[in-house]
């Protein structure tokens, strides 16, 4: 009704590589309101995106990149 698709946050999420991240979560996830399971899947894709920048802003900090 509103808001962003999953392809357009994954989208930001990949432009906001550099950024100094030291922590991200994914706040809610209710699959079981989700027959298709689209939900879970793209928490999972969300929660990935997400620790791929805390350890590229990890190795920046240590020199590595």
């Amino acid at each position: 009704v509103g808001g962003l698709t999953s392809r357009e946050a994954l989208a930001i999420l990949r432009g906001l590589k550099g950024i100094d991240f030291v922590g991200a979560d994914v706040v809610e996830v209710a699959p079981q309101y989700d027959a298709t399971t689209n939900t879970a899947q793209v928490a999972a894709q969300v929660l990935f995106e997400e620790l791929c920048l805390v350890v590229d802003a990890m190795k920046r900090r240590n020199g590595e990149a």
